[in-house]
């Protein structure tokens, strides 16, 4: 590719260029032959320890937030029953607000990470997480009703959602850029996974909590009685949040650049040659400040530029369906994931605390029923200890096990067909799931049936479009452009998370049959964007851009000592 004459440059020098351009294509084939290396496993540790923190924060609000409504919220008689039920607009905007922050960190952050580079951004991230968790964990009301808990509890979670958004374009591209071809899609799925774990240590702490606090519970008496220990044990519960953000701080802050933002955005060629060479072969990284920085004219990030590379539809229908197919999946992940108390309520699981609607029959038909029996002191303990063990195996059985099958399959079988299989198998479950929930409610066996199908539809999540959706947008862009498109693909996914929770399962005029089938359409179309995709498997970054490489740099440029700037 020849490029035009840019002000300050050296003329394009097609010789030179091919030159360079060859050198460029030699140092990336070392990085994606190379072989798993402890530089690999400390990179995919790193970024994996911070989606298991997003991942805790995000979904302990499932449980700290009925403790929250039952501390806050709920009003007792001078029986000692429930006379109020929690405002459920306030849940849902708790629950909503970190995925509203999440948002607006993916579209920054993952400009930024183009325009400043992956490691200057890198742990800054994890420093407003921790900032906002620990926030949450010390929000109180006023005696003098001056402040609210719940307001303070929403700006906490969108501070800690702006960290966790950034989290996302930040992790997948660093993996993406550092990893050899071969192992990419194991090694972007294992730093993945740890969102499948950092939702079931979530449920996990908070069984143990309740735990800790049974001796002290009154096994009789009102349940009124029990909210200062239900007070504490949310604020621990979401409190630890911040413990293993704070042990990976020091070493995001110590991770060097990827060699392809130095080569392609920084475009310095011979710096990023170096570094490869140092990192592969050492498993270390350092910079010399005094180093002469030669930049080579290459193709430069700018709006133009953009317009120009996606106006091509090749271009423009890959991001498209990124986009899409993951608004589709989190309209349902979001949904069930932030809404578990809700369904298993609906299914017969904790109803006394949460005081649910479920189904039953209204004038002989098919319809909803609330039902709000009394409430006693061991009620409280026994329904939230069920709800948390009911959140365990939905983790730990359906979850965790569909992040690691897809480790196990994703390079064999590739991204494409795992994310097809997963809508089609959705798309059924969610079909089966609504006349489900209706004809099964009101016996045991209809209870554990009802969670088996929760927990297969948890499976198919992620051995399918939840983990892929991740991963293919780190993989198909170009360099100058990969973090801001995940950025962008990963915002569409939680513009589906906020519909999901304002207008389908945090709609209470929709009961849970309807919410789930709800999800049928998105599920579908989701699999037809799904077909617009390429397969990435086995392929080397540069050869899914649609940009020919042979001349991908023009020349030299200017000769500046010292990192500079990007120019």
């Amino acid at each position: 590719m020849t490029l035009p004459y840019r002000d300050g440059f050296e003329p394009p020098n097609s010789r030179a260029g091919f030159i360079l351009s060859k050198e460029r294509q030699s140092a990336l084939a070392e990085v994606d032959g190379a072989h798993f290396s402890w530089f690999h496993f400390r990179v995919t540790l790193i970024a994996g320890v911070g989606f298991f923190t997003d991942a805790y924060d995000i979904f302990a609000i499932t449980l700290a937030s009925v403790m929250l409504n039952f501390v806050y919220s709920t009003t007792f008689n001078a029986n000692g029953n429930i006379s109020v039920r929690p405002n459920a607009s306030l849940a849902n905007a708790v629950k909503i607000a970190a995925p509203v922050g999440t948002l607006i960190g993916q579209l920054v952050f993952g400009r930024l990470a183009d325009k400043a580079g992956r490691k200057r951004m890198y742990g800054i991230e994890l420093i407003i997480i921790i900032i906002g968790t620990f926030g949450q964990a010390l929000s109180a009301d006023s005696t003098v009703g001056t402040m609210n808990i719940f307001a303070e509890l929403i700006i906490w979670r969108f501070v800690m959602g702006l960290g966790i958004g950034g989290d996302y374009p930040l992790s997948a591209v660093i993996s993406s850029e550092f990893a050899s071809s071969h192992i990419r899609g194991k090694m972007m799925t294992a730093v993945f996974a740890n969102q499948g774990w950092g939702q079931l240590f979530a449920s996990l702490v908070g069984y143990l909590c309740l735990l800790g606090f049974k001796n002290t519970f009154p096994s009789t008496g009102a349940a009124a009685d029990t909210k200062a220990d239900i007070d504490r044990a949310w604020r621990i519960m979401l409190g630890l949040g911040c413990v293993p953000a704070a042990i990976a701080l020091y070493f995001r802050l110590t991770i060097p650049e990827t060699p392809r933002f130095t080569m392609d955005i920084e475009r310095n060629v011979k710096q990023a040659v170096r570094d490869i060479e140092t990192f592969l072969h050492t498993g270390k990284y350092q910079f010399d400040e005094d180093s002469v920085v030669i930049r080579v004219n290459a193709p430069r990030a700018s709006f133009k530029d953009f317009r120009r590379h996606f106006s091509r539809w090749e271009n423009l229908s890959l991001l498209l369906a990124c986009a899409y197919a993951w608004c589709a999946v989190d309209i349902a992940f979001y949904g069930v994931g932030l809404n578990t108390d809700s369904l298993f309520c609906s299914i017969g699981i904790a109803r006394s605390i949460i005081g649910c609607t479920v189904p039953g029959t209204v004038n002989g038909s098919n319809g909803t029923t609330s039902s709000i029996p009394p409430l006693s002191a061991g009620d409280v303990f026994r329904d939230l200890i069920d709800l948390a063990v009911a959140n365990l195996l939905f983790s730990g059985v359906g979850l965790v096990p569909g992040y690691w099958v897809t480790f196990l399959f994703i390079e064999k079988w590739g991204r494409k067909r795992i994310q097809l299989i997963g809508f089609a198998v959705l798309t059924v479950l969610f079909i089966v799931m609504e006349p489900s929930s209706l004809s099964l409610f009101g016996t045991t066996s209809g209870t554990k049936a009802m969670l088996a199908l929760f927990i297969i539809a948890a499976f198919f999540m992620n051995f399918g479009p939840n983990t892929t959706t991740f991963m293919v947008p780190g993989e198909l862009f170009p360099t100058r452009y990969r973090s801001t498109c995940h950025g962008l693909s990963a915002a569409a996914g939680k513009v589906g998370a906020i519909v999901s929770q304002f207008a389908i399962f945090g709609n209470k005029s929709l009961s849970t049959a309807n919410a789930l089938f709800v999800c049928v359409p998105f599920m579908a179309t989701g699999f037809l964007a799904t077909l617009l995709l390429e397969e990435t498997s086995q392929m080397t970054l540069e050869e899914m851009t649609n940009e020919q490489q042979d001349h991908f740099i023009a020349g030299e440029l200017l000769i500046y000592f010292g990192h500079g700037e990007n120019c």
